[in-house]
């Protein structure tokens, strides 16, 4: 069985040696020109528009990011803006609060002082009220107690004379 391959690959080998696998005449150049007429074509209907997408692709991609980068830069300046904005207006508003609360402040003040303007003239006219019924008072007391003794002195003078 070994003699019969071997009989096989010598027959096909003398058969091989003239139309072999490397064979150098016209279908070489021919098989070339093929080739070069495919890579053509495939380049003409093929390379050049997938290319060409690609092309616009990237250039699509990169206009893109351009303009999220513009995007991004136009909303940091903007945020920045508005917290530069937001920290004058509460620097405003705690100015406006401490003028507010000292104006404050000062209205109670004053309204103290006047309440105590009015305290001291109500407890002055009282005390001269109470000082004026004071002095009514004694007078009366005074005229009573007058009275009083001129009616016990002469009711002694009449007891004595009638004794």
């Amino acid at each position: 069985m070994t003699n019969s391959l071997f009989s096989l690959a010598l027959q096909s080998v003398s058969t091989e040696s003239e139309g072999g696998l490397f064979d150098f005449n016209a279908t070489l150049p021919l098989m070339a020109i093929q080739i070069l007429l495919l890579m053509v074509a495939l380049n003409l209907i093929f390379y050049k528009p997938i290319s060409q997408v690609l092309d616009e692709r990237d250039e699509s991609i990169r206009k893109q990011l351009t303009e999220a980068s513009e995007m991004l830069m136009k909303a940091e300046n903007i945020t920045k803006q508005y917290e530069l904005d937001l920290a004058q207006e509460r620097r405003e508003a705690q100015t406006i609060i401490a003028s507010a609360q000292k104006g404050a402040q000062e209205i109670v003040a004053l309204e103290i002082k006047q309440a105590q303007k009015d305290t001291e003239q109500l407890v002055t006219e009282a005390t001269n009220q109470l000082n004026s019924q004071k002095e009514k008072a004694l007078k009366a007391l005074e005229e009573q107690v007058n009275t009083l003794s001129e009616q016990i002195k002469n009711k002694l003078i009449s007891k004595q004379l009638v004794s």
